[in-house]
């Protein structure tokens, strides 16, 4: 990327600040607004801008923005209410999330049958996770009962962690396959991926949070440094890991959780941290999505494609959580809404980035065109759905109270947790 293409970057962002309130109270949110900036400037619009999968740009900006959302993400689930409190987005990873992969495995053999098993569960893992910020509304309207709003908001934040050690276990496995050396792939990637990561990453969290309480009683770390303090904390649990021989991303996974259930006194820290590198990251990356990512796949769409990204945006999500969510008193409206709101975005694109530059799939090209496929209709259906969503359910709970329903499921009490850009989803409420 030249000056020139930096440039226009940083034009775009700094006009969407400008106008952000505005924007975020309507339909068009920061994902659309981005993937739409970058499709003009690239080769199949405009032209200013040609950028290449190889660019090591995009992947290392990939590389972390993705450590730290995993870091964020985690650090903003409390543990102890999540197992109290949270039963339903609990369903919905333990329940919900297996289910939706292999539905998805098996519907990505049936759509498209030139994949081999193992790279079908490679597109459904890496199209598992879910992104709230795709549907800001959902989660942020106070005219979505509280509980359903946050079940949506923990499952986004735990479910890339979760499903990211799926995706390294497969892709492994794939790699020890082509090399001949399936065996000792295997095992190397369960003694020391699975292992040191997630336990360096929360020996950093842990003690890097145990110091800064002693600092703040002390009085000697400042306000201004705790986001820096944060920042190094992420990295050092990502190399660290990686020195060690585990995997980096999972220990910023789990130094996000262990910090975030360690700290006594600099929480809102973590998601001013979250909001400010955090969006800017986020927002540059649907740009590079825009820009780089579709540009490639658009003369490639075929309609297998089109065909598995609307099954994965409806029957492969919306099944499993009706079955996750079978017992729980909920209205079969609320099934329906929770199951259509669960947009692919962020992680989705990051994974699929990991696994064009670390896996050797026979059919990765598809793989590939299927994911950005998905995610850009996601983008799109998700954002111009969200409030009209939000609307016509809380017109149908008002519905379902007038008529004496019992909608006390919905509307039981939850500790709320902290939202991924949550000065943006506050704008949004104070317009609404």
């Amino acid at each position: 990327m030249n000056e020139a293409s930096l440039l226009l970057v940083l034009l775009g962002i700094a006009l969407f600040a400008l106008f952000s309130g505005p924007i975020s109270r309507g339909s068009l949110t920061p994902p659309m607004t981005f993937t739409a900036l970058g499709l003009l400037l690239s080769p199949i619009a405009l032209g200013w801008i040609n950028l290449g999968l190889d660019n090591a740009v995009i992947h290392a900006i990939a590389e972390i923005t993705l450590i730290l959302v995993l870091f964020t993400d985690a650090a903003r689930i409390k543990l102890k209410s999540l197992w109290s409190d949270h039963d339903v987005p609990m369903r919905l990873l333990l329940i919900g999330m297996p289910l939706t992969i292999g539905l998805g495995m098996v519907l990505a053999l049936a759509v498209m049958p030139q994949l081999l098993l193992l790279e079908a569960l490679v597109l459904a893992v890496i199209l598992a996770p879910t992104d709230a910020a795709l549907g800001q509304a959902v989660v942020s309207s106070p005219k979505v009962p509280e509980r359903i709003r946050q079940s949506l908001n923990v499952e986004s934040g735990l479910n890339d962690g979760i499903a990211l050690p799926a995706l390294l276990f497969v892709i492994s496995f794939a790699a020890g396959s082509h090399s001949g050396e399936q065996n000792t792939v295997w095992l190397n990637f369960v003694l020391l991926q699975l292992t040191l990561g997630p336990l360096v990453g929360a020996l950093v969290g842990w003690s890097g949070s145990k110091a800064i309480n002693m600092a703040i009683e002390k009085r000697f770390l400042t306000h201004e440094f705790c986001n820096i303090y944060l920042l190094s904390m992420t990295f050092i649990a990502y190399l660290a890991a990686d020195l060690v021989g585990g995997n980096g991303f999972i220990a910023a996974f789990a130094a996000g959780v262990a910090t975030g259930n360690t700290l006594k006194h600099v929480n809102e820290e973590i998601y001013e941290f979250a909001e400010s590198e955090g969006q800017l990251l986020n927002l540059v990356i649907f740009f590079l999505f825009g820009v780089a990512l579709l540009p490639q796949v658009w003369p490639r769409i075929s309609g297998e494609m089109v065909v598995y990204a609307l099954l994965s945006l409806t029957v492969i999500r919306m099944l499993p959580v009706f079955v996750s969510l079978l017992g729980k008193q909920l209205r079969w409206e609320t099934g329906l809404f929770v199951g259509w709101f669960g947009p692919r975005g962020l992680a989705s694109i990051l994974f699929v980035l990991l696994v064009l530059e670390h896996a050797q799939l026979l059919n990765q090209t598809l793989v590939f065109d299927t994911v950005i496929v998905t995610v850009f209709f996601s983008i799109i259906l998700h954002g111009l759905s969200a409030l009209p969503g939000v609307s016509l359910y809380a017109r149908v709970l008002k519905l379902c109270q007038r008529r004496g329903d019992d909608i006390s499921s919905e509307q039981a009490s939850v500790e709320a947790m902290p939202l991924r850009l949550s000065s943006t989803f506050k704008d949004m409420e104070d317009g609404s």
